[in-house]
């Protein structure tokens, strides 16, 4: 038998290349709208013992997107925490000087202000909803990795609602997995849509992984930033409670008597919260709050956000067990988390 070789059709060949070019042209018209909002941001933090005669000065460096005309611009808490000075530096190369508005270590997300130069008009993103998104969905990411700016890197979104340690170990839940190369100096950079729209901030979490990258969903930080421009800080009502998505097997649902397909299962309860005092244990599966369903962990904090301190809530769950599931209803009062 003789050995053959498969041409591919001239026809297949064009189509390859006619998919291959509109997905070039995809990621360079996001670039081309977005790119110039995009910032690097440097920083000089204050490090060592207490007292001039301890303190040593470090410098870092991350990114950020602008995102209003009047220079307010999203980036992380970890890029801004503690800094002395900030000098952020423009996509055409102005450097001036930055102002931290307030900083969310919760959700790892901070808000810096600069003062555009006298007749120059500041190029904003927009923030998409972060909702809509699915995995498989084409992104890309813009950043300053190792400060060489304007970095561009693309992939797709791999997962979604993931519940990691973040900034200083703090759980934050809710996060973007993507394939899209993120490395230090790229946190608190934009992850876009194919529409050019904000849909994540970007996050450097774990070093050790290979492949995986991180961003926090644009409808937290929305959010956040809203509260950090009105009062300087975040004001949250809480369980007490960290949350993931999980989806109910039928045979739980049947055992259990419930409909929904999927809730949130609580992976962590915080000490002397709402939560323990009322008796709610990791692997409990949140079904709903003050009758609300709560799918996601997005729903669920929504749900609480707009509640005032020392209101009475009903939370409804199951309890998994040996002898089965069992449904169960507790009453805790949330509590507005002390300012930080």
């Amino acid at each position: 038998m003789s050995d053959s070789t498969i041409t591919p059709r001239p026809a297949a060949i064009a189509s390859e290349q006619e998919a291959l070019d509109a997905y070039s042209q995809t990621i360079t018209r996001v670039v081309d709208l977005i790119g110039p909002a995009v910032v690097q941001i440097a920083v000089l933090k204050a490090v060592g013992g207490r007292g001039m005669a301890g303190r040593q000065m470090a410098q870092g460096a991350g990114s950020g997107v602008i995102f209003t005309p009047d220079g307010y611009i999203v980036t992380n808490a970890h890029v801004v925490d503690g800094a002395e000075r900030l000098v952020v530096i423009l996509a055409d190369g102005h450097d001036l000087p930055g102002e931290v508005i307030g900083v969310d270590l919760e959700t790892d997300v901070a808000v810096v202000r600069i003062t555009p130069p006298a007749g120059q008009t500041l190029t904003t993103a927009h923030f998409g909803d972060s909702e809509r998104l699915r995995v498989g969905q084409l992104v890309v990411a813009i950043g300053s990795p190792a400060g060489l700016q304007s970095t561009v890197t693309a992939g797709i979104v791999s997962a979604l609602h993931r519940a990691l340690p973040g900034y200083g170990g703090q759980i934050i839940e809710d996060i973007i997995q993507t394939d899209a190369p993120i490395n230090p100096g790229n946190s608190g950079g934009p992850l876009v849509n194919w529409r050019g729209e904000i849909i994540g901030i970007n996050v450097a979490m774990l070093q050790q992984t290979q492949g995986l990258s991180f961003a926090i969903p644009a409808n937290t930080v929305q959010w956040v930033a809203a509260q950090l421009l009105r009062n300087g800080y975040v004001q949250r009502a809480r369980l007490g409670v960290v949350v993931q998505p999980v989806l109910l097997p039928l045979s739980l649902r049947r055992a259990a008597h419930v409909q929904m397909e999927s809730a949130v299962e609580v992976v962590q309860v915080v000490a002397a919260s709402p939560a323990e005092r009322a008796g709610i244990h990791p692997g409990d599966i949140v079904l709903s709050v003050e009758f609300q369903e709560v799918r996601t962990p997005i729903e669920l904090r929504h749900i609480l956000e707009r509640l005032s301190d020392g209101a009475q809530v009903r939370v409804r769950f199951i309890r998994p067990g040996h002898y089965g599931p069992e449904v169960r209803e507790v009453t805790p009062r949330v509590q507005v988390a002390p300012r930080r």
